[in-house]
């Protein structure tokens, strides 16, 4: 069976639907051992007789389909159920009892997914790092809701997708329980253990937390000075905050990235400090919320979608504080600044197909920056960021491709488009470095 996106080769499988998770977790911090139940909620899609999930590094003792024991076996980092002979539209319930120590998983980026801090977890999974942890359907397109329950040391401060809907001592342990009710991509599935304290932002029309170790400023004078002002900026440009609450965990360690997952971002105490560098990073992390995480590409191909929206993300926060800051250089020398050094790059790859490689290399993200830069100079200010709001409400919680990106943006032209489309097309498809793009001001 091919996978559903070629460049996680292995990975996902487009004959069944995941509609929720119920991942019920038990973990030992010093010793780094998860036991776990998992309860899958299933739709098939196609005709099948074994259920194929993603799951690497646990061993498997149990599994139930309906209640009723299953044969099983595991392979190539898959866990293969039998059902005997289902059908298309059936759907049905499966319980995985699963244990061991889990690890990232190798690729080609290097390993992702659950990896040990010096006292905790960090959970980062894009793109290959969910069946790290748990079994899944590790395809972006199978998004699904779920509820993460997890089993810890009393001293430790647990963070899970979603709203905490539970909080529990149970003898030595805490038994935390979050809801992420609105569908999620498995790789931006988490938890995040440490010894920390929450710090609650006030002036953002959605509640934002700092979760970090007391010894770890994240007020005024740190990168986290503005996140609520952040939040607040991006929902006048990008639309309403697509889900319940934002969180920003600043993990105890060094960290050399930070991290998105749904709902939440992860940074290492290093990204703490004033410096524009780590607050950029703040503004790019937040705005996948809205651009990765609500409105998800279908496949890593497109994934200029997520992250050239971040990095314009990024020079639009910029534009917004570089009144105030002589650090900061506005939009259009931004797009200035990184025109330039693209042009100084050898020119072969187009940004709809960068490779598996080459997907994070910064060019993608910059020359993606530029592409927004070069719609919203055919568009003008209003109707560009009119077309932004709708993408993002027109496709909440969805599965977008390039080609539906191009079709909305023409939507938006005041002519019939051809400008548009065409500069669209030097952007995206050619890999010629089209001309710096001047907003109209």
């Amino acid at each position: 069976m091919a996978a559903p996106d070629p460049y996680l080769s292995g990975h996902g499988d487009d004959r069944y639907r995941v509609r929720h998770y119920d991942l019920r977790l038990d973990y030992k911090v010093t010793t780094n051992r998860l036991d776990e139940v998992a309860v899958l909620d299933v739709e098939m899609v196609a005709d099948a007789k074994q259920l194929e999930l993603d799951l690497s590094g646990l061993q498997v003792s149990k599994v139930l389909v309906d209640g009723t024991k299953a044969r099983h076996r595991t392979r190539n980092r898959k866990l293969l159920v039998e059902l005997g002979a289902a059908e298309a539209g059936d759907r049905f319930r499966v319980t995985v009892n699963c244990a061991g120590k889990p690890r990232p998983v190798p690729g080609v980026h290097g390993a992702a997914g659950w990896e040990e801090l010096t006292d905790g977890v960090l959970v980062g999974s894009q793109p290959q790092g969910a069946p790290g942890w748990f079994p899944c359907n590790d395809d972006a397109a199978d998004k699904a809701t779920y509820r993460i329950q997890l089993d810890v040391a009393q001293s430790y401060h647990v963070v899970a997708n979603g709203t905490l809907v539970d909080q529990e001592n149970r003898g030595g342990s805490t038994r935390w329980v979050y809801e992420m009710d609105a569908p999620m991509a498995p790789y931006l599935a988490t938890v995040q253990i440490g010894h920390y304290v929450t710090t609650d932002l006030s002036g953002a029309p959605v509640p934002v937390q700092i979760v970090h170790p007391p010894h770890v400023a994240v007020g005024a004078g740190t990168a986290f000075e503005h996140q609520a002002e952040m939040v607040r900026h991006f929902v006048d440009l990008f639309g309403p905050y697509p889900f319940r609450q934002y969180r920003a965990v600043v993990a105890n360690d060094v960290l050399e990235i930070p991290l998105e997952a749904q709902g939440l971002s992860s940074f290492g105490r290093n990204f703490a400090r004033p410096t524009w560098e780590n607050e950029r990073l703040v503004a790019h992390e937040l705005s996948h919320q809205w651009f990765g995480n609500s409105v998800t590409a279908s496949q890593l191909a497109d994934i200029w979608l997520h992250e050239g929206f971040a990095c314009y993300s990024e020079w639009l926060w910029a534009d917004h504080r570089a009144a105030t800051d002589p650090r900061v250089l506005d939009v259009q020398a931004q797009a200035e600044r990184h025109h330039r050094d693209l042009a100084q790059e050898k020119q072969g790859l187009v940004l709809t197909e960068p490779g598996m490689p080459n997907m994070f290399d910064d060019w993608v993200y910059k020359r993606g920056a530029l592409t927004l830069h070069a719609v919203r100079a055919c568009l003008g200010d209003d109707a560009f960021f009119r077309m932004l709001q709708s993408w993002t409400a027109t496709h909440a919680g969805g599965i977008v491709t390039t080609k539906m990106f191009v079709d909305h943006c023409i939507e938006f032209a005041s002519d019939d488009g051809f400008e548009l489309a065409a500069t669209l097309d030097a952007w995206l498809n050619q890999p010629r470095l089209p001309g710096l793009p001047v907003l109209r001001r």
